[in-house]
């Protein structure tokens, strides 16, 4: 019969004694617990005798074949069954992966990136990504706020760990019908049907000397005030500086190629950027250089192993996408 018990003060709770108490009112025997359990029967024995006496009442009515659960286990099980199968299906079941932090130019990451990743993200991968520039993005990477950053240069020292991503082209470009700059000297008579340099054809052969001494007196549209990408291109491709100013900055190259597509002005951009629109003849290349300068981005992460199972494949990912672009 269901008899009280001697109730010990104050004995701790005890997972292991529920979960075996728990596998005896459900197989409705010690034996077939302790299978279930891998665990001796005497140990399944002591563990049930122990809970019995911290709720000082018995659970089981031990017969020749099983355990008769009493109301006093019906009691228990009620109230432990759920919260116990939900820890055991945490346990057994792997949690859900964290999201990957993938940070780097709002440009790339919107126009290759993720679109690349598509894919995994239709399969359950789970992104959050940032923009920003590289300097920054470094540090918050090696804080750990990022799993991953598309950088624009190497970044120095052991801390980070980076591998080439992709090589990225600049041209320098216009819209069709805006004014192409007049030659220093001679000047182009427009009226020579015969002139290959028609001011008003962008398109047309340029002297590169005479787009580096005429460009900069027109209109400029840049990613900064610093002017870094047309600075570098003409370094590269005209081997001098350039002495120019702005007509508009936008620190964001895809304003810039709308402002230039709308004949804004001239500036230098990516190539990946505007492929379409040099396809389409929104924009139209001033000159053609055999060695246009080319600057690489890098995917960089902490050299650590990384909990998250997705991390892994986002960078696969990226590096098997970057082949194509």
């Amino acid at each position: 019969m269901d008899a009280p018990l001697p109730r010990p003060a104050a004995e701790p709770s005890d997972l292991n004694q529920l979960r075996t108490f728990l596998a005896v009112y459900r197989l409705g025997s010690f034996t077939a617990a302790a299978h279930r359990l891998g665990l001796s029967q005497s140990t399944v024995t002591a563990q049930i005798r122990a809970l019995e006496r911290r709720h000082g009442r018995e659970l089981f009515e031990r017969q020749a074949r099983g355990a008769a659960a009493l109301p006093a286990a019906d009691e228990l099980a009620a109230r432990v069954a759920e919260p116990l199968d939900r820890l055991a299906d945490a346990a057994e079941h792997r949690p859900a992966a964290e999201p990957v932090h993938l940070a780097g130019p709002a440009e790339l990451l919107g126009t290759l990136v993720l679109p690349a990743l598509a894919p995994l993200v239709a399969s359950g991968v789970r992104l959050r990504v940032t923009a920003g520039l590289t300097d920054p993005l470094l540090e918050e990477l090696r804080s750990g706020r990022h799993d991953l950053v598309i950088a624009t240069r190497r970044p120095t020292g052991r801390a980070l760990t980076a591998v080439p991503l992709a090589d990225e082209e600049f041209v320098l470009v216009a819209a069709p019908g805006w004014p192409a700059p007049a030659p220093a000297a001679p000047p182009s008579d427009p009226t020579n049907p015969a002139d290959p340099a028609s001011p008003t054809d962008p398109a047309s052969p340029t002297d590169p000397a005479d787009l580096a001494e005429a460009l900069p007196r027109l209109p400029l549209v840049s990613y900064a005030e610093d002017l870094p990408i047309v600075r570098r291109y003409w370094r590269h491709v005209f081997g001098r500086r350039l002495h120019a100013r702005a007509a508009v900055t936008v620190p964001d190259l895809r304003a810039v190629r709308a402002a230039v597509v709308a004949g804004a002005g001239w500036s230098v951009l990516p190539a990946y950027l505007c492929r379409e629109e040099l396809a389409a003849g929104a924009l139209v290349p001033l000159l053609l250089p055999e060695d246009p300068p080319i600057n690489t981005a890098y995917l960089v992460h902490r050299p650590e192993p990384a909990p998250n199972p997705h991390l892994a494949a986002v960078r696969e990912q990226l590096l098997a996408a970057a082949r194509r672009w």
